[in-house]
C-alpha cells in the first residue's frame, strides 16, 4: 500500500504580520539626518494691543556692520577684511580708551549686521561667527578677572552675571540689494 506523502507547508498567513511588525521596528529606531539651521533666538512676539517702544540708541552704540554681494565688508562705512572683524567688535563693544566713536559701554552696545540678497552663505556664517566670537572673548576675559574661572566653569548665578554685562545684542536687518563696494 502506497502512502500518499505531501510535503509539509510553511503557513504564510502570519509572513505578512511579521513583515510589518519589523517594517514598523526599523522606522521607529532608525534616526533620520535633519539639517540644521543657525541658532539664533528671536524676540517674542509684540501683542495685539500693545503700544510700539520708540527705541531711540544713540549713533556711537551701534556698529553697523554691511556685506555687500561681493562678500566685502564694511564696519560703520570702512572696507575691512573678516579676519580683523573680531578684534574691531572687541575694541568697539568694550571701548578700553574710551573712545568717543566706540559704544559708551558693554551693556549699550548693538551690533547692526545687514547683508545683500547676493552675499554668500560663506561669508554670512563666518560674519555671525566672528561676532559672536568677539562676545565669548570678552565674557571669558570678564569671567577669568572677576572670578578667577573660564566663563564656561562658570555656575548659572554667575554666568547671567557676565551676561548681563556683555548682552549679545546682534540686530540682523531683512536682507535686500545693496549692491558692491
Amino acid at each position: 500500500m502506497r502512502r500518499n506523502r505531501t510535503t509539509p507547508e510553511v503557513n504564510a498567513g502570519s509572513m505578512a504580520d511579521i513583515a510589518f511588525l519589523l517594517l514598523i521596528f526599523f522606522l521607529v529606531t532608525t534616526t533620520i539626518d535633519t539639517d540644521r539651521g543657525i541658532s539664533i533666538r528671536l524676540p517674542p512676539m509684540p501683542e495685539e494691543n500693545q503700544p510700539e517702544n520708540d527705541i531711540r540708541i544713540k549713533e556711537r552704540n551701534v556698529m553697523k556692520v554691511l556685506v555687500n554681494a561681493n562678500d566685502q565688508l564694511l564696519v560703520n562705512g570702512e572696507l575691512l577684511n573678516v579676519k580683523d572683524l573680531k578684534r574691531r567688535t572687541k575694541e568697539f563693544i568694550d571701548n578700553p580708551r574710551r573712545d568717543p566713536n566706540l559704544s559708551e559701554s558693554p551693556t549699550k552696545a548693538v551690533i547692526s549686521l545687514k547683508n545683500d540678497r547676493g552675499t554668500s552663505y560663506n561669508i554670512y556664517i563666518t560674519v555671525h561667527n566672528e561676532l559672536k566670537a568677539a562676545y565669548n572673548e570678552l565674557r571669558d576675559a570678564k569671567a577669568k578677572a572677576d572670578f578667577g574661572k573660564p566663563f564656561e566653569k562658570l555656575n548659572e548665578a554667575q554666568q547671567n552675571i557676565i551676561k548681563d554685562y556683555y548682552r549679545q545684542v546682534i540686530s540682523e536687518a531683512e536682507p535686500e540689494n545693496v549692491g558692491g563696494a
